[in-house]
């Protein structure tokens, strides 16, 4: 894990952002550095898991790094971390949509299980509208299980649009490469 202590800058903002929350220790918002990449696949394990798939994550260490801080990377994350340990981030990436233009994709946003109902997804969920309005992207997109009740309540109090009628499809590395 990285230096918890390391100041990094936000865009948009001077330096590291201590956000004030009764009884979590003083929780820190920051954008995500290399060190991370092992706490933050470990949270995503976390959520596979809670997400009733435990065996669905099979990236490797060394290709989430790359993905995120190699010669190309493709996403990019904020962590928040309290009592010196990372407890959770919203990682994203630029999705395009030729309806649309740019927008934010929100791949993850995952609060470990001991600290969610504390207020921290809604400081990543803010943060995450503040950078989709400082890059001047059209809007931020992302999807939710249809059965994750609480996370489709804090979604409605964002009024996001939930649509339905769209199915997801996907090609696994085995398929293509049968190609």
């Amino acid at each position: 894990m990285g230096n918890t202590n390391q100041e990094l800058p936000l865009q948009g903002t001077e330096g590291l952002q201590k956000l004030p929350l009764q009884g979590v220790g003083g929780p820190s918002l920051r954008v995500a550095v290399k060190e991370d990449c092992p706490r933050l696949l470990e949270l995503i394990i976390e959520l596979a898991i809670f997400e009733k798939e435990p065996d669905a994550v099979t990236v490797t260490p060394a290709e989430f790094e790359d993905a995120g801080f190699g010669a190309k990377p493709v996403w990019k994350a904020f962590v928040i971390e309290a009592e010196g340990q990372i407890v959770g981030f919203a990682l994203y990436y630029i999705r395009y949509s030729t309806w649309k233009g740019q927008r934010l994709y929100l791949e993850d946003l995952v609060i470990t299980e001991a600290y969610r109902g504390k207020g921290l997804g809604k400081l990543l969920f803010d943060r995450l509208i503040q950078e989709t309005c400082e890059l001047g992207f059209s809007g931020m997109v992302w999807q939710v299980l249809d059965w994750n009740e609480l996370a489709i309540k804090f979604y409605n109090k964002y009024e996001a649009n939930i649509e339905a009628g769209w199915l997801n499809a996907a090609l696994s590395k085995e398929q293509v490469n049968n190609f």
